[in-house]
């Protein structure tokens, strides 16, 4: 079957999709986007989160064929989505037109998120210099950085789906305390970090956007 969606901004078209195969499968083995990580295949690690219509997801239990017409927020493009949910307050925790306190949102709405268009270069085969479709010369977001600053990405495995996974946290929550922090993260699992430098980073993160506001 032919499964049309929207992918990190842009529209994109499947060709041969079979009737088992996972959204993961598409994302990476069809459209070329490796950032969503094939771990355990069951759902249990969250290496492969993405954002399907704004709710976090793991794209390995979401059949291809469930995606067709919604819109998909992979790693690769999650610098450019919060960047633009700053600017125009699609779903954003402290994007114009939220409110004061920037809290108590519910995330971004399917409408919102069907705002978003991908600022980079459109049309044309292969990545590009701050493409959102693959991440490739992108600025950072506050989080991405925070990951780095904060020494919580070691092997990187699992590191994508935490990204996801934190970003849409704050999104909804500008202030978390450690308990919103440890329950948004609970389905990520990582093998490196004892998670603490992680819990540091998604803290960073808020602070940072604390104080951008």
């Amino acid at each position: 079957m032919r499964v049309n969606f929207t992918v990190n901004g842009r529209q994109q078209e499947a060709d041969d999709v079979w009737e088992g195969e996972s959204l993961l499968y598409v994302l990476r083995e069809r459209l070329g986007l490796p950032g969503s990580k094939n771990a355990c295949e069951q759902g249990e690690c969250g290496s492969c989160t993405v954002r399907l219509d704004g709710v976090p997801v793991c794209s390995c239990l979401v059949a291809a064929g469930q995606v067709e017409g919604r819109d998909v927020v992979t790693v690769e493009g999650l610098a450019d989505f919060a960047k633009q949910r700053e600017e125009h307050g699609h779903g954003g925790a402290c994007g114009t037109g939220t409110g004061s306190g920037c809290g108590g949102r519910a995330g971004v709405s399917l409408d919102e998120a069907k705002q978003w268009q991908a600022h980079g270069s459109a049309g044309g085969p292969g990545p590009r210099a701050g493409d959102s479709q693959t991440g490739e010369g992108a600025p950072l977001s506050t989080v991405q950085q925070a990951f780095i600053d904060a020494g919580a990405v070691q092997c990187g495995f699992c590191t994508p789906g935490l990204l996801v996974q934190a970003d849409a946290l704050l999104e909804t929550n500008s202030s978390p305390s450690d308990q919103d922090i440890r329950e948004a993260l609970s389905g990520n699992l990582c093998r490196c970090t004892g998670y603490e430098k992680i819990l540091d980073a998604v803290r960073l993160a808020a602070a940072r956007q604390g104080e951008a506001v």
